[in-house]
C-alpha cells in the first residue's frame, strides 16, 4: 500500500495488557454464579464513587439510562424544561425526552466547546420575563470530550435560580474543575462505561453517583422495577442494571484510569506540539480545568477535505458530532432552527476527531501529522 494505516482506536491493546487480570475477574464470576447485582457490581459502586469523590454510586445498563433515571430520581417529568447544550451525544437530549420533559439548548463557549455560562444566564433570564421559569427543572451541562464544564458558574447560576444540576459526565472519567472530579458537582453525576470511553467495559454498562443517600436510594428502586423486597414494587421502576461481568472487569480497569488518563495528556500534548504553526484549532484546556482527552478535537474550514484525504491515506478519523441535536429531525417538535445556536452549527461543519487512544505510538502521531501537513501543502 506505501502507506501506514493508523485506526481511529484499537481497544486490543489495552486488554492485552491485562488480559490475564480480566479473565480471572470473569473467572470468579462464573465460579461463583452470581451474574446480577451481586458482590462485584456493589463493589465497583464503592470504589467508582470514592474514586469521583462522593458517598454513593448506583451501577445502571448505560450511559443513556444513567441519565434518564438520574432526571427522574431528581423529579424531572412531564411538562417540565432541562436546559442542555445540543453538541453532544444525542442521548443527552434523548434521556431528556424520555422523562417527558423538553430539552432546552443553550450555546457553547468557543473554546472548550462546554456549555456557556452566559448563554445559560441570558436562557434563564429570558424564559424568567416569559413568566416560564418555573417549568425549568434542571440544567444538564455535558463535559464533552473530557474537557469539563465551567462548573463554578453553572452552579452558581443553579442556585440563583433553584435549579436541580446533573452532571453528564459520559466522556470525562477523572477529569477534574477547580480541583474535583466531574460528576461530583452537580446533585448527580452520570457516567457511561461504553467501550470506547476513558473507563469503558466489554458491553454497555452506566452509573449514577451522588452525595445524597436519599436519591441513591431511589436510583436502586428505579434500576430494579422499583422493586423494594422481592415481588414488592413501592414505585413504577425500569430495567437497568450494570451486570457482574462488566462490573468486575470495571474495577481492574478503574485502577489503570488514572495513568491512562496521563498517557492521553500526554500524547495529546504531542499532537499540540506537531500541529503548531499548520492553521488548526487544536483543543484548549482551561485553566481551571483538567482536560483527560476523551477525544483529541481539531478545527478547520476545510474539514471534509481533510477527512477524505487521510481515508485515503489509511488514516481513520470521525465527527463528533456533525449534526446538532437540535436540528435532528428526532426533535423537529421542538420548533428549533438553522441559528438558532450559531457557534455549536458553526463547529459542527469544522470539527475533526484524530486517531486518538492511550496506547497511540508517537510514530502514529507522527504518521498522522506527516499527512495533515502533505494535505496542506
Amino acid at each position: 500500500m506505501g502507506f501506514k494505516v493508523v485506526p481511529f482506536i484499537d481497544l486490543t491493546r489495552h486488554y492485552k495488557e491485562i488480559q490475564d487480570e480480566v479473565f480471572s475477574a470473569v473467572r470468579r464470576v462464573f465460579e461463583k454464579g452470581r451474574f446480577i447485582l451481586g458482590e462485584e457490581v456493589s463493589a465497583f459502586e464503592e470504589e467508582f464513587s470514592r474514586y469521583c469523590g462522593v458517598r454513593y454510586g448506583v451501577g445502571v445498563g448505560s450511559g443513556t439510562e444513567a441519565l434518564y433515571l438520574a432526571l427522574k430520581a431528581a423529579g424531572v417529568g412531564e411538562g417540565d424544561e432541562v436546559i442542555t447544550v445540543a453538541n453532544s451525544f444525542i442521548a443527552t437530549a434523548l434521556a431528556i425526552s424520555q422523562t417527558g420533559a423538553k430539552p432546552l439548548f443553550v450555546d457553547i463557549d468557543p473554546e472548550t466547546y462546554t456549555m456557556d455560562p452566559n448563554a445559560l444566564e441570558h436562557l434563564l433570564r429570558r424564559q424568567k420575563a416569559k413568566g416560564g421559569r418555573r417549568r425549568i427543572r434542571a440544567i444538564l451541562p455535558v463535559h464533552l470530550y473530557g474537557h469539563p464544564a465551567r462548573m463554578d458558574s453553572i452552579m452558581d447560576l443553579a442556585k440563583r435560580h433553584d435549579l436541580v444540576v446533573v452532571e453528564d459526565a459520559c466522556q470525562a472519567h477523572g477529569a477534574r474543575y477547580q480541583g474535583r472530579k466531574v460528576g461530583s458537582f452537580g446533585l448527580l453525576g452520570c457516567f457511561s462505561f461504553y467501550p470506547t470511553k476513558n473507563l469503558g467495559g466489554y458491553g454497555d454498562g452506566g452509573m449514577v453517583v451522588t452525595d445524597e443517600r436519599r436519591l441513591s436510594e431511589k436510583l436502586r428502586l428505579l434500576r430494579c422495577y422499583g422493586e423494594k423486597e422481592k415481588y414488592q414494587h413501592v414505585l413504577k421502576g425500569f430495567n437497568s442494571r450494570l451486570d457482574e461481568i462488566q462490573a468486575a472487569i470495571l474495577r481492574i480497569k478503574l485502577r489503570y484510569l488514572d495513568q491512562k488518563n496521563e498517557e492521553r495528556r500526554r500524547k495529546a500534548e504531542i499532537y499540540r506540539r506537531m500541529l503548531k504553526g499548520e492553521g488548526f484549532h487544536p483543543p484548549v484546556e482551561d485553566e481551571k480545568a483538567r482536560h483527560v482527552y476523551h477525544l483529541f478535537v481539531i478545527r478547520t474550514k476545510r474539514r471534509n477535505g481533510l477527512q477524505a484525504f487521510l481515508k485515503e491515506k489509511g488514516i481513520e478519523t470521525l465527527i463528533h458530532y456533525p449534526g446538532p441535536i437540535h436540528l435532528q429531525r428526532a426533535f423537529r417538535e421542538l420548533g428549533n432552527s438553522k441559528g438558532d445556536l450559531p457557534m455549536t452549527e458553526r463547529y459542527a461543519k469544522e470539527i475533526l476527531s484524530l486517531p486518538f487512544f492511550p496506547e497511540m505510538t508517537e510514530s502514529e502521531i507522527e504518521e498522522v501529522v506527516k499527512n495533515i501537513r502533505s494535505w496542506i501543502r
